[in-house]
C-alpha cells in the first residue's frame, strides 16, 4: 500500500480536454498526475485533428492567393506546390506546441506518466507502458479524458494511402489526383476544401439532405452553392451502399435522392462520418459509471455516477465533440473537484467552427430550432458583400445572420459564413453569455473596416435598418 503513490487528481489522457484539466489542477495547488499512452502530450486535436488541419488550410489559403495574384496586381508566372515542405511546416508546428504542452505540464508541477490507464478500483489507476509491469496510482478524484477515434463503415480498413481517415490522410506523400469524402460534417468540408485547392477532384456524399447538417439550413445551402462554383462536387440524401478499394484506388455506389444507383472512382477514399468514444477497456465495468451509446453521462460538474470519477470531452454523452468545450469542461471538473465553486458550462453558448473555404461559425439556435422551441423569431442578415473588408480581402460571399427573440430582442442564435468568421464568432457568443440583446449589439461601435461590421449590420438588419444594403 505504502508504494502507491498517490494524488489528488489523476488525468487519464492528455489532449485539450486532459491536459487544461491537469494544468488547472496544478494551479489550485493539488498534486496532479496525468497519464497518456502515446510519445506525445497533446492528443488528437494537436496532433491528428485541429492543429494539422489548420496549418493544411493556411498553405491551401496561401496557395490560393498564388492562383489568384494577378487580381491584386501581381505577377507570378512559376511557381508550384513543394508539398514535402507543406508537410515539414505542418510538423513543425505541432512538434512545437506539444513541447509547449509538456513544458506547461512541468511549469505547474503535474507529474507525467506513460502508458495506458485502466481504472482499478478504490479509487486506484493500472497503468501498462508495453514494457514494464503495469503499475498502479492512486487518487481521489480520477478525471477520464480519453478521447475519440474516427468511425470506419464495415468492410473497410485504412491503409494509409487509399481508405483514409483523418490521421491517414494527414500523412499522405503526395496529394491525390482525385478524392471522394464520404460524410460532409465539418472534417468532410474541411479537408475538401484543403485538397480541391491544391488541385485534388474532390466529391463530397452526404447522407443527410444537406452539407454541414448541424447548422443554420441558409448556411448549408450557402456553402454548397460556394462549393459548386469553386468545382467541389456534392451529393446529398446519398445513401453508399458499398466501397471498396481498387486497383487504381477506390470505388463508392451509392444512391442519390432520386433513388439511382451510381458508381464514383478516384484515387484517394476519406471517410469522415463521426467519432466513437474511446469508453472501451478503461475499466468502466468495475464502477458505477453509466454509458449512453458509448458514451459517458455526466452531471454539470462532470462527475459521473462513481464518487470521485468526472469524465470530460468526447467521451461525455450529450457534450459537442469540441477541443474548446472539453478544455472548459476539464477546468469545471478540477474547480468541482478542489472543493470550489464551479459553474456548469451552458451548452447553448457553445462556438461551432467549421475552416472550410467559406468558413463557417454558429452559437446558439438555428432558425428552425428557435421557432420549433415556440419562440417568435426576428432574423437580421447582412452579406459580405456589403461589407468594405471582405471587398478589400477579395472575399465577398456569405453572410451573417442573427436569430432573435421578438419580445425583448434576446440573442437566440448568431449563424455566419464568409471570410475569418472563426474569429468573428467570439462577439456573439460573449453578448449571449452576458444576456445581451440585439439593441447592445447596435449601440456597440464596430472599428471601420472590419469584418466585425457584417455583425452590426445584421443586428441592424433585425429592425431592418442595416446601412449598407
Amino acid at each position: 500500500m505504502a508504494d502507491v503513490p498517490h494524488y489528488d487528481v489523476a488525468v487519464i489522457g492528455s489532449g485539450p480536454g486532459g491536459y487544461v484539466a491537469a494544468i488547472r489542477a496544478g494551479q489550485l495547488g493539488l498534486k496532479t498526475a496525468i497519464i497518456e499512452k502515446d510519445d506525445k502530450f497533446g492528443g488528437t486535436c494537436l496532433h491528428v485533428g485541429c492543429i494539422p488541419t489548420k496549418a493544411l488550410l493556411l498553405n491551401a489559403e496561401v496557395y490560393d492567393y498564388f492562383k489568384n495574384a494577378k487580381e491584386f496586381g501581381i505577377s507570378c508566372k512559376e511557381f508550384s506546390v513543394d508539398w514535402a515542405a507543406v508537410q515539414a511546416r505542418k510538423a513543425k508546428i505541432v512538434t512545437r506546441l506539444s513541447k509547449g504542452v509538456e513544458f506547461l505540464l512541468k511549469k505547474n508541477k503535474v507529474e507525467t506518466v506513460r502508458g495506458f490507464g485502466r481504472l482499478a478500483g478504490s479509487g486506484r489507476i493500472s497503468v501498462t507502458d508495453g514494457k514494464n509491469p503495469p503499475r498502479e496510482i492512486a487518487a481521489t478524484n480520477t478525471i477520464l479524458a480519453t478521447g475519440s477515434e474516427a468511425k470506419m463503415l464495415p468492410g473497410l480498413e485504412p491503409d494509409g494511402k487509399v481508405i483514409l481517415t483523418n490521421r491517414e490522410v494527414l500523412e499522405l506523400k503526395e496529394i491525390p489526383a482525385s478524392m471522394i469524402v464520404i460524410g460532409a460534417g465539418a472534417v468532410g468540408v474541411e479537408f475538401a476544401s484543403i485538397f480541391h485547392r491544391f488541385g485534388t477532384k474532390v466529391t463530397l456524399l452526404e447522407m443527410l439532405p444537406r452539407a454541414v447538417p448541424l447548422e443554420d439550413e441558409e448556411i448549408s445551402a450557402e456553402l454548397e452553392k460556394a462549393f459548386r462554383k469553386q468545382g467541389v462536387a456534392i451529393h446529398t440524401q446519398a445513401k453508399v451502399e458499398k466501397a471498396a478499394r481498387t486497383a487504381k484506388g477506390a470505388s463508392v455506389t451509392f444512391a442519390g435522392a432520386d433513388g439511382k444507383t451510381q458508381t464514383l472512382e478516384a484515387e484517394t477514399l476519406l471517410v469522415a462520418v463521426g467519432r466513437a468514444p474511446n469508453t472501451a477497456n478503461i475499466g468502466l465495468e468495475k464502477t458505477r459509471v453509466k454509458l449512453e451509446r458509448g458514451f459517458v453521462k455526466v452531471n454539470g460538474y462532470m462527475q459521473t455516477d462513481e464518487p470521485g470519477i468526472y469524465a470530460i470531452g468526447d467521451i461525455v454523452a450529450g457534450s459537442p465533440l469540441l477541443a474548446h468545450v472539453g478544455s472548459m469542461e476539464g477546468i469545471v471538473a478540477v474547480t468541482h473537484a478542489a472543493g470550489k465553486p464551479a459553474e456548469p458550462i451552458n451548452y447553448h453558448q457553445v462556438p461551432n467552427c467549421t475552416y472550410c473555404e467559406p468558413e463557417i461559425s454558429s452559437v446558439g439556435l438555428t432558425e428552425r430550432q428557435a421557432r420549433e422551441a415556440g419562440h417568435k423569431v426576428r432574423v437580421g442578415k447582412f452579406p459580405f458583400a456589403g461589407n468594405s473588408k471582405a471587398g478589400i480581402l477579395g472575399t465577398r460571399e456569405g453572410f451573417v445572420k442573427i436569430v432573435s427573440d421578438e419580445k425583448y430582442g434576446e440573442l437566440l442564435g448568431v449563424h455566419m459564413i464568409g471570410p475569418r468568421v472563426t474569429e468573428t464568432i467570439a462577439e456573439a457568443v460573449a453578448v449571449m453569455r452576458l444576456e445581451g440583446t440585439v439593441a447592445d449589439l447596435t449601440h456597440t461601435i464596430h472599428a471601420h473596416p472590419t469584418l466585425a461590421e457584417a455583425v452590426l449590420e445584421a443586428a441592424e438588419g433585425v429592425e431592418g435598418m442595416a446601412i449598407h444594403i
